[in-house]
């Protein structure tokens, strides 16, 4: 569930970018609706109120929360600075190469891959699957982050299609094959989880 609440604010800045851009008065202000512009707008203001809706009622963000909020603010605010979408096009690419690169980190540093951090207290599987799980993810977040990067750059017309439906469509397919995975080490989980006489 976490997961798709962090594609609203992505949900809603493809709404705003496939409009036809047009004038909009407000309070005696006019702005431009629909474009990329408005879209980076839209996709900064929806994403401080997603996560900090999300704060007020945690008390807190996860890491991959607060990494995802401020490349928003950081490549948002210098794409409309700078009046350039290049730095809105490197913000999925360098997200998921970060998050790779957690996860490549947590092999070195902790007393638990970060995977096991994240699904431990949920199911229990046998070591060696854990760190192929670990590196699963670390495959997926290199693969996504270069795919994102090639087709923001080589097909233009199409990156912020691809950007939110292939985004989701990578992280379902990839959440799916992890079930498929995970179902069939389970028993070995339960093959190493030691019994209890009564």
């Amino acid at each position: 569930m976490k997961q798709f609440i962090d594609f609203i604010p992505l949900l809603l800045f493809f709404i705003v970018y496939k409009l036809d851009p047009r004038p909009l008065d407000i309070a005696g202000h006019s702005l431009t609706i629909g474009g990329i512009y408005s879209a980076t707008a839209v996709l900064i203001i929806s994403s401080l109120v997603v996560y900090g809706a999300l704060f007020v009622s945690q008390r807190k963000l996860e890491k991959s929360q607060w990494l995802t909020l401020i490349a928003c603010l950081v490549f948002g605010s210098l794409t409309l600075a700078f009046h350039s979408e290049t730095f809105l096009k490197w913000k999925a690419p360098v997200v998921n190469w970060l998050f790779a690169l957690a996860f490549i980190g947590s092999h070195f540093i902790g007393d638990r891959l970060l995977i096991k951090r994240i699904m431990g207290h949920a199911i229990s599987l046998p070591e060696l699957i854990w760190t192929r799980l670990n590196i699963a993810w670390v495959v997926f977040f290199l693969f996504s982050g270069a795919a994102n990067l090639f087709v923001a750059f080589t097909f233009q017309d199409y990156w912020v299609d691809f950007k939110v439906f292939g985004s989701l469509g990578m992280t379902l397919l990839f959440l799916i094959g992890q079930g498929v995975y995970l179902s069939r080490h389970l028993h070995d989980a339960d093959s190493t989880t030691p019994k209890t006489e009564d």
